[in-house]
């Protein structure tokens, strides 16, 4: 490997193999066999390895392109469109066509499926974000398979997000996956362009964010899809913030999901440097901006601090600042130091209402029945002491 190659020193195959929340991409040329319809064994030997992995224990979501392609196909169109009402036309078509093999394979192999669509829009709101959140969360633990694509039947330029590289880095932050894997038509990243240059050499392994790849990524993507390589490393950049590694690989690899599961070393595999909870945690120790707090008695600070209990309502002693669901508030002890922070699942007006009450009271004070925590545990941070 070139001197200049960025790579680390640690074997990935203990990464894939832990990985227990997984993201798989894929992509249009993939799905669509190149733009002449849905590839419907291909789709199947994925669903087939997705519903192993579910019954394995792993959760798995797959972001798939391919809705505009086949909306092309089965309208006739032998190019993509410019037009944003064409390509919102094309996907409405093509979507479904694309839900419906995913759920005929998927079902084939005993594993539910749920159609996600979503835009920059739903993940730059902090209550439709968190929406989306608890949405695909709860179906991972009801062990079915979201198959997610942008919605691009009522997106524009504006909230693009683009292409489906970085949807999928956006759900693999959403979820806080462990394993982001993009399978593609290439192998994965090579320090130049092999077709161009013959020294070239193959990257098995590197730090995800370092700057030299996106210097060695580049080129357009197919016809068909709008990604490239760069759109990779630049997603495997993005779901390094959750601490999430990523994996390039080719989409034709026999097997390639089970395998990668099993510590193979296939692609290129992009490590996180920052472990999945050190990243989530370390950004809300270091969140500038608090909207407001929440005082609890002694309980809720020993469940809190010596047992690593998630806050309860029933805890809680009084609210002070305006705040909504998804802002980092601080906890507070009796005495007013901050002993933690986190993520509220209510906003201020509705804590105020819930303050030293148990979840069987929230449906009658709140009109419906959210979460059963002011702060889960996964969403709480100690202060120092």
């Amino acid at each position: 490997m070139p001197a200049d190659t960025p790579s680390i020193d640690e074997s990935p195959a203990e990464l894939l193999k832990s990985a227990r929340r997984i993201v798989v991409k894929v992509g249009s040329s993939l799905v669509t066999n190149e733009g002449r319809g849905l590839d419907e064994e291909a789709i199947g030997q994925w669903s087939e390895q997705l519903a192993a992995l579910v019954q394995q224990g792993r959760e798995m979501v797959m972001v798939s392109s391919g809705a505009v392609a086949e909306g092309m196909k089965r309208l006739g169109w032998v190019t993509r469109p410019k037009e944003v009402h064409e390509l919102q036309a094309a996907a409405a078509v093509g979507q479904m066509g694309l839900v419906q093999m995913y759920e005929t394979k998927l079902r084939a192999c005993g594993v539910g499926s749920a159609q996600v669509l979503l835009t920059h829009a739903d993940l730059a709101d902090r209550e439709r974000y968190l929406n989306a959140r608890s949405t695909l969360l709860t179906l991972l633990d009801l062990k079915v398979v979201p198959v997610i694509n942008e919605n691009d039947t009522v997106v524009n330029d504006e909230i693009k997000f683009g292409d489906n590289d970085t949807l999928g880095a956006l759900v693999a932050n959403l979820i806080e996956a462990d394993l982001l894997i993009i399978l593609t038509d290439q192998k994965g990243l090579f320090t130049a362009d092999p077709r161009r240059d013959p020294s070239a050499a193959f990257v098995h392994v590197a730090r995800a964010g370092d700057p030299g790849l996106e210097t060695m990524a580049g080129g357009a993507g197919t016809g068909i899809g709008k990604g490239g390589m760069i759109t990779k490393i630049l997603a495997a950049r993005r779901a390094a913030g959750s601490g999430a590694s990523t994996v390039i690989a080719w989409g034709r690899e026999p097997k390639a999901l089970l395998r990668l599961a099993e510590g193979e070393p296939i692609g290129t595999c992009l490590v996180a440097q920052t472990p999945k909870s050190q990243a989530r945690k370390r950004w809300m120790a270091d969140h500038l901006q608090l909207r407001g707090s929440v005082s609890v008695d002694a309980g809720a600070v020993g469940k809190i601090v010596s047992e690593g209990k998630s806050l309860l309502p029933i805890g809680m002693v009084s609210i002070s600042g305006e705040f909504s669901r998804g802002d980092v508030i601080a906890v507070r002890d009796p005495e007013g130091k901050e002993v933690a922070r986190g993520l509220a699942n209510y906003a201020s007006s509705e804590a105020r209402l819930i303050c030293r009450r148990s979840s069987a009271d929230f449906e009658r004070l709140l009109g419906y029945v959210g979460e059963p925590e002011m702060i889960h545990r996964d969403n709480l941070v100690l202060m120092p002491a």
